[in-house]
């Protein structure tokens, strides 16, 4: 009576019960479904946590180094705040202020050079004089000074003499244009 309760009893159980000594199909089926489960949301969520520095990469943003620093801050403290900060400015484009100042830098510099004045890119402590300055093709005697021309960083001048005769002091591979009105 024994044999044929035990025999019914296994022949109504579930498909995951094993019997004794067997392997347990569905105990290592869901163990491996757990560790894959686990790799791929977790490649997923740190896909999604880089996705502002991606984005920040491809567009060649300026505050790269910001966005990163912002999204590894959410990583480690996990604040959502740091991420959306990361992604709000990845996706924004800020306007370059820089350009357009450096190109007016750069023309006030060349505009100085071709009236004779030495200005250096970082020379802020000199202030315009209130009274004009002698002509510096005069000297108090009456008679014309030399021209003098101002020599740029590489040791050669940026402008031609007032006779119109090729500058000495200019390298012959320099590919400069002589003349800052043609600029």
């Amino acid at each position: 009576m024994e044999n044929s309760l035990r025999e019914a009893a296994i022949a109504h159980a579930p498909f995951f019960v094993t019997a004794p000594g067997d392997t347990d199909a569905l105990f290592v089926g869901v163990v491996w479904f757990v560790i894959l489960a686990v790799f791929l949301i977790g490649a997923f969520y740190l896909n999604i946590h880089a996705l502002p520095e991606r984005l920040a990469h491809h567009a060649n943003h300026t505050q790269i180094q910001l966005i990163g620093v912002l999204t590894l801050l959410a990583l480690f403290t996990h604040n959502n705040v740091f991420w959306v900060a990361a992604l709000v400015l990845a996706v924004i484009r800020f306007p370059d202020f820089i350009s357009p100042i450096q190109a007016i830098a750069n023309a006030l510099m060349a505009m100085a050079q071709a009236k004779g004045a030495t200005i250096s890119p970082g020379d802020a402590t000199q202030s315009p004089s209130p009274s004009p300055s002698p002509s510096p093709s005069s000297s108090p005697s009456g008679t014309p000074a030399p021209n003098p021309s101002p020599a740029t960083a590489h040791g050669t001048t940026d402008v031609k003499p007032a006779d119109g005769a090729a500058n000495p002091n200019r390298s012959s591979g320099d590919a400069r244009q002589e003349n800052p009105k043609d600029v």
